[in-house]
C-alpha cells in the first residue's frame, strides 16, 4: 500500500449551516452528523482490490494462491470528488448542497492517477479539505476518466485455465467516464477523520464466467474486447461498475449515452430488512443522533432528552406554533424503502394539551408523499399510533416528518419505528 504525494492542488471547501446546541439534554438537537459537526475533520480516500465475498469490509483481502482470476494492473484517473449535504436554515427552505472537493477545475491537468492494484491511499492532495459542517452528510461522489491519451484503458491480469495461469487484457472501451456515489452509511466516520474506501470486488466481477472457453491469441493472451471474446466482454461490461458496490452509479458509454442506476447488491441489503426498525436511533438511546430539529414560518421550540425508567423520550416544547404544521419539525432522513414493499409506522406520543400533529414519509428531493401522510390526534395520556403503508417508489433517502407546529404545546415522543412487514 502506498500514499500518493501532492500531485495537484485541491480547493479549500468549508461547508457551513446553522446548528443547534451540542447538548442532547438542553435546548436544540444538533443538525446533521454528530460525529463530524462542530469540529474540523480531515478527509482521506483509499482505493483497493478485494478478493473476499462481495460484502464491503474495512480491510481488503489479498489474492490467495488458489484464486481463479488475479488482477495485476488496474489504474484509473480520478477527476472529481464531491460531497452532498443537506442543510436546514431558519426562514429558508431545506436545501441540498453539492460541494466540489477537487481536483482544482482551474488546472487543466487536474486529474489524479489512481492504482487500485497498488492500494493507493490519498491523503496529501486532500489535506486542505475541511468537513467542518452542521449539515447532514448524505453521500460522497468520486468520478473517474476511462479514456487516456493514446487509447483506452485496460485491466490486466491472469486467469486459471486448467493448471495454468493465462494472462488476459480486458479493454474498458465501453466506458468513457463514470461516477460512484457512496451513501453516508458506507463512509467511515471517525473522531478526527472521514475516510472513503473505494473497493473493486473481484469475485463480484468475474465469478461464474467461463474463461476456459475464451479464445487465446497467438501471443498467449486472452484479449477481451469488442472484437475478441465479445460475449465475455459484454458480461464484464455489465458487471464492471456495480463491482465497486457503491449505492448508485452513473456512466457515459462509448455511444455517448448516460446510464444511471442503483447497485442491486447494495440496495437490496438496505431494503431487505424485515421485522426490524429501520429508523436509526428511533428509541433516542443515543440522544439526538440522526434526528434533525427545524423551525420555520414563525415556529419556535426547544428540545430535550428525558429519561423514563430505562427508556429515553424526546421532549419538544413549542413556545410559538407558527403558521403551519411544519413550522416546528422533528425529522429523520435517509430511510430506505422499496417500491411495492409493505411497512408499518408506529410511535408513541402525548402532550400537555389535546391537539393534532402531522406525520408523513416523503421524498427528500421533491417533498412528495412516498409512504404515508396522517393527521395524528394527540391526547394528554400516551398512546401508540400505528399505520401500515406501501412504498410508492424506491428511495434510499426518504424522510420521516413529525410536524408539531401551529399551537403552543409540549410533546413527549418515544419508540419511533418503521418496520418492513412484507
Amino acid at each position: 500500500m502506498r500514499s500518493l504525494i501532492s500531485i495537484i492542488g485541491f480547493v479549500l471547501v468549508a461547508l457551513w449551516a446553522v446548528g443547534c446546541s451540542e447538548s442532547d439534554t438542553s435546548a436544540g438537537i444538533e443538525i446533521g452528523n454528530p460525529e463530524i459537526a462542530s469540529r474540523n475533520v480531515g478527509f482521506t480516500a483509499n482505493f483497493s482490490i478485494d478478493y473476499s465475498d462481495t460484502k464491503k469490509t474495512s480491510l481488503s483481502k489479498s489474492a490467495s494462491d488458489d484464486e481463479n482470476v488475479v488482477i495485476d494492473t488496474f489504474r484509473l484517473m480520478l477527476t472529481e470528488v464531491r460531497s452532498t449535504c443537506s442543510y436546514y436554515i431558519a426562514d429558508q427552505k431545506p436545501r441540498e448542497d453539492n460541494s466540489y472537493l477537487g481536483p482544482d477545475v482551474g488546472d487543466p491537468a487536474a486529474v489524479l492517477p489512481i492504482s487500485f492494484t497498488d492500494g493507493d491511499v490519498v491523503k496529501e492532495p486532500f489535506k486542505n479539505i475541511s468537513l467542518r459542517t452542521s449539515g447532514f452528510l448524505k453521500e460522497i461522489k468520486v468520478a473517474f476518466q476511462i479514456i487516456r491519451q493514446g487509447g483506452y484503458n485496460s485491466i490486466y491480469g491472469r486467469v486459471r485455465v486448467g493448471d495454468k495461469k493465462v494472462p488476459f487484457v480486458y479493454e474498458l472501451s465501453h466506458f468513457q467516464l463514470f461516477s460512484l456515489m457512496y451513501r453516508n452509511s458506507q463512509i467511515d466516520i471517525q473522531d478526527s477523520l472521514v475516510n472513503l474506501s473505494v473497493v473493486f470486488h473481484v469475485h463480484r466481477f468475474v465469478d461464474g464466467i467461463d474463461f476456459a472457453s475464451a479464445k487465446v491469441g497467438e501471443d498467449g493472451v486472452i484479449r477481451i474486447s469488442e472484437n475478441s471474446n465479445e460475449n465475455v466482454w459484454n458480461t464484464l461490461n455489465e458487471r464492471f461498475i456495480p463491482s465497486f458496490l457503491s449505492l448508485w452509479y452513473e456512466y457515459t458509454n462509448d455511444e455517448a449515452m448516460t446510464i444511471k442506476n442503483y447497485t442491486p447488491d447494495v440496495l437490496n441489503e438496505l431494503n431487505n430488512v424485515f421485522n426490524e426498525n429501520i429508523v436509526t436511533n428511533g428509541n433516542f438511546k443515543d440522544g439526538g443522533k440522526d434526528w434533525i430539529f427545524f423551525t420555520q414560518e414563525g415556529g419556535a421550540a426547544d428540545t430535550a432528552i428525558v429519561e423514563e425508567g430505562k427508556s429515553n423520550l424526546m421532549k419538544v416544547h413549542v413556545s410559538e406554533g407558527g403558521s403551519e404544521s411544519y413550522s416546528v419539525q422533528l425529522l429523520h432522513e435517509d430511510i430506505s424503502v422499496a417500491k411495492g414493499a409493505k411497512y408499518k409506522f408506529v410511535f408513541t406520543i402525548w402532550s400537555d394539551i389535546e391537539t393534532e400533529i402531522t406525520a408523513r414519509l416523503g421524498s427528500y428531493v421533491t417533498y412528495e408523499k412516498i409512504g404515508f401522510e396522517e393527521h395524528v390526534p394527540v391526547t394528554k395520556t400516551g398512546r401508540s399510533f400505528e399505520v401500515e403503508f406501501t412504498a410508492i417508489v424506491t428511495d434510499p433517502f426518504a424522510r420521516l416528518d413529525l410536524n408539531l407546529g401551529k399551537k403552543k404545546a409540549t410533546f413527549w415522543i418515544k419508540d419511533v419505528q418503521i418496520i418492513r412487514i412484507k
